[in-house]
């Protein structure tokens, strides 16, 4: 959120050339202390800052200095334009489309990157995945609570959380919120929300304790397995775990060894490969594996 907020500010001063701390206090919701050390931070990073006093003082650049592409290497610049490519993904702001072009306008090199690299992170329902990452921004931008029906493991449900922030990861986005069912953090994945609507009550920002911000603690099953999967199904493989994930036995068959801290995606990982696939061990996965196996052919027989 800093570094955020230091951006805005320089954002601010080549908008508006001066401006004062206490109109910066109320832009960004902070006290004038924390802006007079930002302005400090901004300085040390090399960018001069001036200071006025009296009546028409303020905050401004130095008059001479110039903020342009040159301070970014091309390296610096790819990997701002490959992230805002992901985010324009998810996402149906103009202004990130207007950054780009920011960045890449004039640098031919810089501005080929765009056609070259092609980042989507949207999931097939990308429309209402955007509505809920915009809603959710703006929801821990403002501190305003939100209320959704999730569809879980166990049925589906109506929740309440204090949001906290958005993340891109396992290959989908969740919001790790404070939920005021469970009284606790919790991590829920966008997908599954339905009805999602930010509702007229402000929250007061509580401390993450660390073992909660380590979003794999939310995944706790532990389980060590040891797999055998058939030839055919090595690419797979090799596209989620490696060339390296896997021993090739003298039946040709593949022997594959992992942990795994989410039982129900190890289950629906395993029967995706269906035949393909034997599990060795730990014995009690087998046996669960093989009721469900059961409970599949009894579906079908008795239609």
């Amino acid at each position: 959120m800093k570094l955020d907020r230091l951006l805005g500010i320089l954002t601010v001063l080549l908008q508006k050339e001066k401006v004062t701390a206490p109109y910066l206090a109320r832009k960004f919701e902070v006290s004038r202390r924390t802006i007079n050390r930002d302005i400090e931070d901004i300085c040390k990073a090399g960018i001069p800052l001036v200071t006025m006093q009296g009546a028409n003082g303020g905050i401004t650049i130095a008059e001479g200095y110039k903020i342009d592409k040159n301070l970014f290497t091309y390296e610096e610049l790819e990997n701002i334009i490959i992230g805002l490519n992901g985010i324009k993904s998810v996402t149906k702001s103009v202004n990130v489309e207007q950054l780009i072009d920011k960045f890449s306008v004039k640098n031919e090199s810089v501005n080929s990157i765009k056609d070259n690299i092609i980042i989507d992170l949207a999931s097939f329902y990308k429309g209402s995945l955007s509505e809920k990452i915009s809603l959710l921004k703006d929801a821990i931008r403002t501190k305003y609570k939100v209320t959704f029906r999730y569809f879980g493991a166990n049925g589906d449900s109506i929740r309440q959380i204090e949001p906290y922030y958005i993340t891109f990861k396992w290959s989908s986005w969740y919001v790790l919120g404070y939920c005021l069912v469970r009284n606790d953090f919790r991590l829920f994945k966008l997908n599954r929300m339905a009805e999602l609507n930010i509702i007229n009550e402000t929250y007061v920002p509580r401390e993450i304790p660390v073992e909660k911000e380590d979003l794999d603690n939310y995944f706790l099953d532990n389980i060590n397995v040891t797999v055998l999967f058939d030839e055919s199904v090595k690419y797979r493989l090799v596209d989620a775990y490696g060339v390296d994930s896997f021993i090739t036995q003298k039946d040709g068959r593949l022997l594959f060894q992992s942990n795994f801290t989410n039982k129900q995606f190890l289950i629906d990982w395993l029967f995706s490969f269906a035949d393909k696939v034997e599990v060795v061990e730990p014995q009690e996965l087998k046996e669960e594996i093989t009721k469900i196996a059961k409970n599949i052919i009894y579906l079908y027989e008795k239609t």
